[in-house]
């Protein structure tokens, strides 16, 4: 590879100063060069600028200004936003990486779906819950068919910032179309939990999947279930180090207010990486580290197509 691809952060809030770091630290593809928002006083904007980072509260529409424009821009503001964005970025051929719920483009997590970048300009990182267990329900789904997978993600509410409080609706309607779009699940359910426990608590995911009757008794099938949540675990932590289980699968057999299902239920724990924010706030540190790796497979894929 001849040269790095660079890149524009728009949206300096946590999510956005987190992926900065991250990219800055982390990335072997991507060069952040631009850090965009709204507010003059921002603290993200201030502190991009100490990082060397050329920054500016003039908007995607300075952004677009610019002579050199970015390979690669990276969505952390809002759905709303994005919506109107994606199509300027696509106008101005910049590929987008969507870190809200929006979902113009298709859902992508890096452990799950690689496919899903090959022919297209956008991709949506789903949301921190989506990360953290889409790639469980995925997991499960190559080896029985999941009926329903219901998904509860518990949170610190410390770590749940003003993007993250006014998107809860599409967090909810996104996580659960990618339970079913990316993870294979028939019928999928999220539900996000906002703790204000003190000392603030690392994030928790809940995954409960209905599986065959037969897949929950003990044999073949439910050891193929757990060496491929076992598996899909060590991929995730490839780029999300502080991503584990914290007890192995629990499988129930069938019971008639089950419509004759079985259950598997996985627990998950994030740990972030604390680039920026808090080791708890491993909801955001999940995102933007998924959304670094997604932006370096994206330059490998380019880069293989030329």
């Amino acid at each position: 590879m001849t040269k790095k691809y660079t890149a524009a952060v728009v949206g300096p809030g946590n999510i956005g100063t987190d992926l900065l770091m991250k990219l800055l630290k982390n990335s072997k593809y991507v060069e952040p060069v631009y850090m965009i928002g709204v507010d003059p006083e921002s603290d993200g904007l201030a502190r991009a600028e100490k990082m060397g980072i050329q920054a500016s509260a003039g908007g995607v529409d300075w952004l677009l200004e610019q002579r050199e424009r970015p390979d690669l821009v990276f969505e952390a503001t809002s759905a709303y936003a994005h919506l109107a964005n994606a199509p300027r970025y696509r106008e101005a051929g910049i590929r987008a990486i969507d870190l809200t719920p929006a979902a113009v483009g298709p859902y992508f997590c890096p452990s799950v779906n690689l496919d899903a970048l090959k022919t297209v300009d956008n991709v949506n990182m789903i949301t921190c819950g989506g990360q953290a267990t889409t790639p469980i329900v995925a997991a499960i789904s190559r080896v029985v068919d999941v009926q329903y997978a219901e998904i509860v993600a518990s949170i610190s509410s410390r770590s749940a910032g003003p993007g993250t409080r006014a998107n809860i609706d599409e967090f909810m309607e996104t996580t659960s179309r990618a339970l079913e779009k990316v993870g294979g699940a028939k019928k999928g359910k999220a539900i996000l939990i906002l703790n204000p426990v003190e000392p603030p608590m690392l994030m928790r995911n809940t995954v409960y999947c209905a599986l065959p009757p037969e897949a929950a008794e003990p044999g073949e099938l439910q050891d193929r279930i757990r060496q491929s949540i076992s598996e899909m675990v060590e991929r995730v932590q490839s780029y999300v180090p502080g991503y584990r289980l914290t007890a192995e699968p629990q499988f129930d057999r069938g019971r008639e207010d089950w419509n004759g299902w079985g259950r598997v239920m996985v627990l998950i724990e994030v740990r972030g990486a604390a680039d920026y924010l808090p080791d708890f706030a491993g909801n955001l540190d999940i995102i933007t580290a998924a959304a670094v790796a997604t932006a370096d497979t994206y330059v490998e894929l380019l880069e293989g197509q030329e």
